[in-house]
């Protein structure tokens, strides 16, 4: 007697991201994989967008179903190894899927895509890789934590030496703004370069930052600390599932003595729960550093983050980290430069550095 079905295979292939039905389909598993919005298509398209990177990714389907996602960017520069990264220019975006062996199914067909396009390692942020792959769980860590009942209960929620500066922030007369139109991205930008630059870091290109904002729609936003006409600190935020992602933020120099960056991330916890959100991410940082302890001392745990990477045969491992002593001299002379030297020539060399 004939079986009443078919068993079906799980099969993998790489998607169209040019198909809105295709990304909504995926979006869909995102959310309801508990996915980050580094896994989201639009994520990958303002990417590409915004740094001429090419967004791809691959599915795993069986019975017609999603069983697992793995977003992925082909990253090319003429510094830096070519490489496929899940995702580009996030913190997130292993591969998400209902059972193990898919995340390793993808991983695997992964490897056979970088030989094709001709990149020298694959790169997972987060997710299940395979065991002979390259694992470390010791480099960063994430912070997040529940967003308190009101804006007094989120002052007190703050540990006491973190909470005074808050307070001499407050008193500080600054003003703080929240938007995303031409005036919020033009301080946004000034603030963030100048910050990466004084930290010996090249700044991405502005087009990128538009993209994320165009493409996240009500999800993205731009909070501004102003001392008089003059904005000194700004974070661009996603929103995300009931949680504010404060992702690309900054402050000039005079931020430090004005606790601008104790404003800003007071004020965008309080912002953050009037759009519904419950939790506050404040991201990942270089275990150990200056940012990790300044996340500690708002009364967050740190989560070790696991990243993994495979990188084909004859090669030498991509070195992007701009911590390592190999990059130590070029960050101490980029501190140097003038800012609007660092703003001309930095998104060219920051875009490799997904």
């Amino acid at each position: 007697m004939n079986a009443p079905f078919a068993l079906c295979e799980e099969t993998v292939a790489q998607v169209n991201l040019h198909d809105p039905a295709e990304c909504a389909r995926i979006a869909d598993f995102v959310y309801r994989a508990n996915g980050s919005p580094f896994h989201l298509p639009q994520w990958l398209k303002a990417v590409q967008c915004g740094t001429g990177q090419k967004a791809t990714g691959l599915v795993a389907e069986k019975g017609g179903e999603i069983t697992g996602w793995l977003p992925l960017t082909i990253v090319h520069s003429p510094l830096f190894a070519r490489a496929l990264i899940s995702s580009g220019f996030g913190v997130d975006g292993g591969p998400l899927a209902l059972f193990e062996k898919t995340a390793h199914r993808l991983c695997r067909v992964a490897t056979e895509l970088a030989v094709r396009e001709s990149c020298t390692s694959v790169e997972l942020r987060g997710g299940s890789a395979p065991a002979d792959w390259d694992v470390q769980a010791d480099s960063h860590c994430g912070f997040a934590g529940p967003l308190a009942e009101d804006d007094d209960a989120q002052l007190l929620a703050i540990p006491r030496k973190q909470r005074a500066e808050v307070r001499k922030g407050l008193k500080n007369g600054l003003r703080v703004t929240v938007g995303t139109f031409e005036k919020d991205r033009a301080a946004h930008y000034a603030c963030y370069a100048e910050s990466v630059r004084n930290l010996g870091t090249p700044v991405f290109p502005r087009r990128l930052f538009d993209a994320v904002l165009c493409k996240f729609g009500e999800d993205a936003d731009i909070l501004t600390v102003w001392d008089g006409k003059r904005p000194v600190a700004s974070v661009l935020t996603l929103y995300h599932m009931g949680a504010a992602m404060p992702y690309w933020g900054g402050g000039v120099w005079d931020a430090r003595h004005l606790r601008a960056n104790e404003v800003m991330y007071y004020k965008l916890m309080c912002h953050a729960r009037g759009k519904g959100c419950i939790t506050f991410d404040f991201g990942r940082s270089k275990t150990g550093s200056g940012p990790y302890n300044f996340k500690k001392n708002w009364g967050f745990a740190p989560e070790p983050l696991t990243y993994a990477s495979w990188t084909a045969p004859g090669c030498e491992k991509r070195d992007v980290d701009p911590t390592s002593a190999t990059y130590r001299r070029k960050i101490d002379l980029w501190k140097k430069l003038p800012l609007g030297v660092a703003n001309r020539i930095g998104p060219v060399i920051a875009r490799g550095l997904a």
